[in-house]
């Protein structure tokens, strides 16, 4: 079985990439063609392991996410399975496919959600899912500037994303960011709301992944309360894991306001209608996109011509003796995650 690195996925899969194949799983979950596994963790000895998973038979992978979290930082490998055979494909660092997947899933509600012209991206975090974000919406959107707020930020680290998304960056409090932008991105371990909800501009999209513990929130109950729709990947995992949700008054959040990205992606439900309205996109990370995006750079890495849509070893029989797992070289360990 295959091992593959982050530096190859990096090579494989870009952005669009990553944005295309995580629509159409997310499309075949609102049609019942794909399945979930919650994310579940145990604990012992400050040592977290965390695990989360995905069956898509349309994109003909299975596999799980499997994760440790000490002292705050994360090391991540995912293990993908045939769904037409069943035999393992490959295991994977996976560095690399959480941060590609969390900014893509970010565009693709934004896609929805916020207004096609919007030209200032607040970021606030300034970590590898801040950069990442950065990045992608500097390639989704006609952004003329962003604005970060960390307080880890310093100006080499500014010049250095002025130059990954090709747009003026510039340094400055998370309330003066808020204030003036038309896209959010909050990227943080923050334990309490950010900003205050009032300074959200009317018209405003606002893309919160900085958390996937219930205790803890980046966004305050009057964010909530003026967003006319909050997304999220997947209810059962985001009103038990989203500090945002489960720390909210339940009068912020009303039936109806919460929707699925699945639905919004299918048309079941609406995306923004208005350009006053605020809009908000939680997302805590699910199975169902490192699964998708492990099967694109499986399928790109061992294919002949990168064109190909399907690598030919995902439907060969394995060879005799072939099936035994854990032949593969050790995985590399993995340094700290932001």
């Amino acid at each position: 079985m295959r091992h593959i690195t982050d530096a190859m996925i990096d090579a494989a899969i870009g952005p669009e990439d990553a944005q295309a194949v995580l629509l159409d799983a997310f499309q075949r979950f609102g049609h019942d063609e794909a399945a979930m596994q919650e994310r579940l963790r145990t604990e012992a000895g400050g040592v977290k392991l965390s695990t989360l998973g995905a069956v898509i038979p349309g994109q003909e992978v299975a596999g799980a996410k499997v994760y440790t979290t000490i002292a705050g930082q994360f090391s991540f490998v995912i293990v993908l399975f045939s769904s037409v055979d069943g035999r393992p494909l490959a295991s994977f660092d996976a560095a690399a496919i959480t941060r590609l997947r969390t900014a893509a899933c970010s565009v693709i509600a934004a896609r929805h959600l916020a207004r096609p012209g919007a030209q200032t991206l607040a970021v606030l975090g300034a970590g590898v899912q801040g950069r990442a974000h950065a990045q992608q919406f500097a390639r989704a959107f006609p952004l003329r500037r962003i604005l970060v707020s960390s307080p880890h930020v310093d100006k080499a680290r500014l010049r250095e994303m002025q130059a990954e998304c090709g747009v003026p960056v510039e340094g400055c409090s998370a309330e003066t960011a808020v204030a003036q932008a038309d896209l959010i991105v909050t990227a943080s371990r923050a334990k309490q709301a950010l900003f205050p909800g009032r300074l959200l501009r009317p018209g405003s999209f606002v893309a919160a992944i900085g958390s996937s513990l219930p205790t803890t929130r980046e966004l305050d109950d009057e964010a909530l309360s003026r967003a006319s729709i909050v997304a999220v990947e997947w209810r059962p995992q985001a009103l038990r894991e989203a500090g945002d949700l489960v720390l909210a008054d339940p009068a912020v959040l009303p039936a109806g306001k919460l929707v699925e990205l699945a639905d919004l992606v299918n048309g079941k439900a609406r995306g923004r209608s208005s350009d006053d309205e605020i809009t908000i996109y939680k997302g805590v990370g699910v199975g169902l996109q490192d699964v998708a995006l492990a099967g694109l750079a499986y399928r790109r890495i061992n294919a002949p011509d990168p064109e190909c849509p399907q690598a030919d070893d995902m439907r060969r029989p394995p060879p005799e003796g072939e099936r035994k797992f854990g032949n593969g070289p050790s995985l590399p360990s993995e340094g700290p995650r932001p």
